[in-house]
């Protein structure tokens, strides 16, 4: 059976990082809402338009053009035997609107990625990136052999000037204000697997490859 595979995470998760790995591991599409987002506004589609004149104005770019950009992408080729979604659904309206859109014989499967708060605050907190490539070390678990310098490629490590505590706790206070409707629609419908995320990347990959293996069922919690 087909499935439309949607990654939950709040910021920090590891949930992009996660996604990439899954999608190229099961041969699915990885998409980006975020993704689409720029690839419309950069290419001037008349969707790309549109959502410009609402950011423009200050505007939240309405559901139903996020959905037109989404099925646009979807109708691919690539996308016919399940894609994996990064950033949508955000709202219940979308989540309903994408299950209305789905054609017979697919599926939903829902991926959350749950992590405390506390340890979300102290992993963004103890980011360093760095300048020149990218790479990512952190203070506590992944501290760089030279202090200031990145291990890849030598390069400076800096933070960023919003991870800090307070930054963090407020990006997660949306997160959740915005989320848990969602969690609660998709395991009301038995269409949410909940995964521990505190652990080790790999640890956490494990168990989200093997919730999506033909002999994974949804509905339920792996820690």
């Amino acid at each position: 059976m087909t499935s439309a595979v949607i990654m939950l995470g709040p910021p920090g998760a590891g949930k992009g990082t996660q996604a990439v790995r899954l999608a190229a591991e099961l041969g699915l599409p990885h998409i980006s809402t975020g993704d689409l987002f720029r690839e419309n506004l950069s290419n001037e589609t008349d969707l790309g338009k549109l959502a410009k004149t609402y950011m423009e104005a200050g505007k939240l770019v309405p559901d139903e053009v996020v959905i037109d950009m989404l099925f646009g992408r979807v109708a691919a080729d690539d996308c016919g035997g399940g894609y994996l979604l990064d950033g949508f659904p955000r709202t219940v309206a979308q989540a309903e609107a994408l299950s209305e859109r789905l054609s017979d014989g697919w599926t939903t499967r829902t991926l959350q990625l749950d992590v405390p708060d506390e340890a979300l605050v102290e992993r963004a907190s103890g980011r360093l990136l760095c300048k020149d490539c990218g790479n990512i070390h952190h203070e506590k678990y992944k501290a760089p052999a030279v202090d200031g310098v990145c291990d890849a490629c030598g390069g400076e490590l800096y933070k960023r000037t919003d991870d800090n505590a307070e930054t963090v706790m407020e990006r997660l206070a949306v997160y959740h204000n915005e989320t848990s409707p969602l969690i609660q629609y998709y395991g009301e419908r038995e269409m949410l697997d909940v995964v521990d995320g505190s652990r080790t990347p790999d640890e956490v990959f494990e168990d989200l490859r093997g919730l999506l293996s033909p002999s994974g069922t949804s509905g339920q919690e792996v820690s």
